[in-house]
């Protein structure tokens, strides 16, 4: 998610972290297990062995607001590392603010808003922190860019780490992007609607999707198709304070669409 640098987030509440509800989360996780491995075919490599110290995730986006790549990594980070481990996943304000009593349930899953400080918070009080950096770029595009990471110019995620000295470890997606058919990013929409301004987001996407049909705008959950999807934890790449953030950026997103390749031609093999 596109990180908000400035704005009324960021000024961090003191409770902020504690919001997250491990017991929740204990629940929550058989019914996701299920959900991952039965429906979804949910196939991970690479989370053997996860640090328990502060790193900031970095995951391609697939499939709009409710996307089953959430669901697959988060379930998979609770399962890894355990569901009192503190993990905390950046939400975008539509959910955090403009709803706020789904915002209110989401906290306790450990989701808080995408600010700059609200991330630096939770990485410097030892926690791990999710993001998707590509936000509605990537969780929009066009169903014919579904094997693309999308990044955009977007580096806050760069500096956000170099500031708080921790790794950049990348998780990649394959699969989940066939949620629905976006046949449309809906670019000049989003213009038109001024939604970059009041909403923070730069599509307005149009699809077919279940249970709709036509599924109009960036707000209108789909139901997730049963395609199997694989899920990648690549090696941590190392944000180093004086580096150019672009360069990192292009680093990462070089590393998650070498994995993204490789994932979408073993799927083809497969198939």
């Amino acid at each position: 998610m596109k990180l908000d640098a400035a704005g009324d987030g960021s000024v961090v509440p003191r409770d902020l972290l504690h919001r997250r509800d491990p017991t929740l989360i204990a629940r929550l996780l058989p019914v996701m297990r299920t959900l991952n491995r039965r429906y979804l075919r949910l196939e991970c490599r690479g989370f053997e062995r996860i640090d328990d110290g502060p790193v900031l995730y970095v995951a391609n986006h697939n499939g709009g607001i409710a996307g089953p790549d959430l669901s697959c990594t988060l379930g998979t980070l609770w399962e890894t590392r355990g569901p009192e481990a503190p993990l905390f996943a950046l939400a975008h304000d539509f959910a955090m603010k403009q709803l706020r009593p789904l915002g209110a349930v989401l906290e306790r899953v450990g989701a808080i808003r995408a600010t700059k400080q609200n991330a630096l918070h939770a990485l410097q009080a030892g926690a791990q922190v999710l993001v998707y950096p590509g936000g509605d770029l990537d969780a929009y595009r066009h169903s014919r860019r579904r094997d693309e990471i999308v990044l955009g110019d977007r580096a806050g995620f760069v500096r956000l780490a170099q500031e708080a000295k921790v790794p950049i470890v990348p998780i990649v997606a394959h699969g989940a992007h066939r949620s629905g058919y976006v046949f449309s990013e809906g670019k000049r929409l989003a213009r038109m609607l001024r939604l970059e301004r009041w909403a923070r987001l730069e599509r307005f996407p149009l699809a077919l999707a279940l249970p709709w049909g036509l599924a109009l705008g960036p707000w209108i959950p789909y139901l997730p198709l049963p395609f199997p999807i694989r899920l990648r934890k690549l090696p941590p790449i190392v944000a180093t304070p004086d580096a150019d953030p672009m360069t990192i950026q292009r680093k990462v997103g070089a590393a998650m669409q070498a994995a993204l390749d490789e994932l979408a031609r073993s799927s083809r093999e497969v198939a």
